[in-house]
């Protein structure tokens, strides 16, 4: 989608209105006294139409750049039907004057962005001419759906920029990472589905099937790191080593120039990895752990995890900027009442507290729509949302409120045998450190939509 305009359709119409008393005096803006907005005038029936209007001769010489900053500090969508307005604000998107100041007053956004999938089966055999040929019971989906947990608000974007054979994989920093499906070295797209933009990072080294793939972006650097899921035939992948991509502002550059090994007999599921505090974090499984990936010093380490042969189902999310273990504890045989439970990774990384439990009438309710067939989770600010297998159900936790609340239905999505796979996303405007990558002068191929 070229920037959330005709691509993308509302949930409801948004509810951002900026309500004036008709008194004019006690308005609470200063400078604006009762000459800015009608009288109330009595209706047929008697009462008073207290719907203000501003006067345009004074509003209308606002400076431009009190404008430009009251721009800067609405909400994306909001921003985008702004853009309608006129030639000017439709023109603040290409202004880097405004977006320097929209990255520097702009609130962040917690918001998450789900993609429709099918459960993946992974299959890879050779045809008749001797061809590797991979395959999912799922590929990306052409459009995506945006969940703003504030508003409880859903909205749909289109990815029409990206090229067929492509699944996301993982984001930061209001980019989105899609990698290639195709066995083989893989190759990785960074998209701002706000922008339409598209950036290709190298190709891998080492050919992979299905990898785990972590992201993080910083306003200096990038780094992507690939792991797991070598493959070590055209019939057979194993969990061996990892690669890692690095580039920044100092000039200094990685191209999967580096590879680690992973920890012997690692078992770790393909999937996403999530980063918090200079770490890259994926679960382990036989039984589980939490396997952790360093940025800085390119080494593997395990973590125990908590309760570890009483989990279900455990996911890792990051949360105000900490690592989190959400799962299901079932030890019935020790009559202990089955939960819901989250666990936050102490400072010195290798402890951790239980720090919420589903209240259990919440989880009698929960486990019977859940059904034993697992839920998946996804966490960004201070909010987490727990999506159930199987089901167009989901909840969410709001870490700050203590509050747990059962999400709407995508009305967008639908339920016709496919699940809402999430991610994490921030949407922004600009990411400018991407930048960088123009500079690697690389005979990239060029991907067009």
């Amino acid at each position: 989608m070229e920037g959330f305009h005709p691509s993308m359709t509302m949930a409801s119409p948004f509810p951002y209105t900026f309500p004036i008393s008709a008194g004019g005096i006690g308005v609470g803006v200063v400078g604006v006294g009762s000459s800015n907005l009608t009288t109330p005038t009595p209706t047929a029936t008697g009462t008073y139409n207290n719907t203000p209007w501003m006067n345009s001769r004074i509003w209308s010489k606002l400076p431009q750049k009190l404008l430009d900053r009251v721009i800067a500090f609405l909400p994306t969508p909001a921003f985008f039907r702004a853009r309608s307005v006129c030639k000017r604000w439709y023109s603040l998107l290409f202004s880097n004057t405004f977006l320097e100041l929209y990255l520097h007053l702009s609130p962040r956004r917690h918001w998450f962005i789900f993609f429709k999938h099918k459960t993946r089966k992974n299959y890879i055999y050779k045809n008749n001419n001797n061809n590797i040929i991979t395959g999912s019971a799922g590929t990306a989906s052409c459009e995506g759906y945006l969940f703003d947990p504030a508003e409880m608000a859903w909205y749909r974007i289109s990815f029409a920029m990206i090229p067929p054979g492509f699944s996301p994989a993982s984001s930061s920093a209001g980019l989105l990472c899609w990698a290639s499906d195709e066995a083989g070295p893989k190759t990785m797209l960074l998209s701002n589905p706000i922008l339409g933009s598209l950036t290709q990072l190298p190709p891998t080294l080492r050919p992979r099937l299905f990898p785990s793939i972590g992201l993080t972006i910083t306003p200096t650097c990038i780094d992507v790191t690939v792991a797991g899921d070598d493959m070590i035939s055209p019939y057979a992948v194993k969990n061996l080593t990892s690669e890692s991509f690095h580039i920044d502002g100092g000039g200094f550059y990685s191209m999967w120039g580096t590879t680690s090994p992973l920890p012997r007999l690692c078992s770790l599921e393909s999937g996403r990895m999530v980063c918090a505090e200079g770490k890259f974090y994926c679960m382990n499984c036989s039984p589980f752990s939490v396997l952790a990936y360093d940025i800085a010093s390119t080494t593997w380490f395990k973590i125990q995890a908590p309760m570890r042969r009483f989990l279900r189902s455990p996911n890792l999310v990051e949360c105000r900027e900490k690592l989190m273990l959400v799962a299901a504890v079932e030890k019935s045989k020790l009559n202990v009442p089955r939960s819901l439970r989250v666990w936050t990774l102490q400072a010195c990384g290798t402890m951790w507290v239980e720090s919420e439990r589903m209240p259990q009438q919440l989880y009698i309710q929960f486990a019977e729509i859940e059904g034993g067939n697992g839920f998946e989770c996804v966490g960004h600010g201070e909010f987490v949302v727990i999506m159930i297998k199987g089901t167009d159900k989901a909840l969410l936790y709001d870490l700050v409120r203590k509050r747990w609340q059962w999400i709407p239905p995508c009305p967008y999505a639908g339920y016709d045998g496919f699940e809402l796979h999430g991610f994490a996303y921030e949407p922004r405007l600009a990411t400018p450190v991407t930048a960088l990558l123009d500079q690697l002068a690389l005979p990239f191929q060029s991907y067009n939509a």
